[in-house]
């Protein structure tokens, strides 16, 4: 799946000469935690988040009163604070590479840019519903755990060996295991009985790590 499915489109934006005031309450209106920064063209120039907000403010420390709080704020534009070398991707890019290219650079949102043009925004908290749709959390059924061999056909064997016994699988990943010779696979199945998944699977696995009905 690509970003293009999941990205929020025509995301809220605010120009370069936006009061960081503004851009600050916007932000707290829409229950949000970034701004993209554009120019009458749509054409991306920066991003603005709550730490850049933040970072900007003055300390509690500050001798200014409250009314010269306010005024500084107010005086200041996003252009100032933002950052300008943001990093975006493409609608087509994958979903695990946008997930991947925020883990790396310790960032909560990529601005999506198609021909030059902002057209959305992925955020972390988009990620998280992908995470959740993935592991079927908002469907019941059993979620077993187990560890199996790191070794080809493995995956279909078990698969395979599930729908045999008459189960339906809802979900199923698989990540890095204790070592490289084994992964954990994370399946939830529905209409088996635990008893008649454990046997099922049993002869396709190195241990059975977790299981539950939720």
């Amino acid at each position: 799946m690509q970003v293009l499915n999941r990205m929020t489109k025509n995301p809220i934006s605010i120009s370069l000469h936006t009061p960081v005031s503004e851009a600050r309450e916007k932000m707290k209106k829409e229950k949000i935690h970034r701004l993209p920064v554009v120019d009458k063209y749509d054409h991306l120039q920066g991003i603005i988040t709550e730490n850049d907000i933040l970072y900007a403010s003055p300390s509690l420390a500050t001798s200014l009163d409250v009314y010269e709080i306010s005024s500084l704020m107010a005086r200041l534009e996003v252009h100032s604070v933002m950052t300008k070398d943001v990093i975006t991707i493409g609608p087509d890019t994958p979903l695990e590479d946008a997930a991947r290219i925020m883990a790396d650079n310790n960032i909560g949102g990529l601005p999506i840019i198609d021909k030059g043009i902002l057209v959305g925004i992925i955020t972390e908290s988009d990620l998280f519903r992908v995470f959740v749709e993935l592991f079927g959390a908002r469907e019941k059924g059993i979620r077993l755990t187990v560890l199996m061999p790191e070794k080809r056909g493995e995956l279909a064997a078990i698969s395979k060996a599930i729908a045999d016994a008459g189960g339906d699988i809802v979900s199923f990943g698989n990540m890095l295991g204790e070592n490289a010779t084994n992964r954990y696979a994370i399946i939830k199945v529905q209409n088996i009985t635990e008893e008649e998944l454990v046997k099922s699977i049993q002869p396709y696995t190195e241990r059975i790590v977790d299981i539950r009905e939720i």
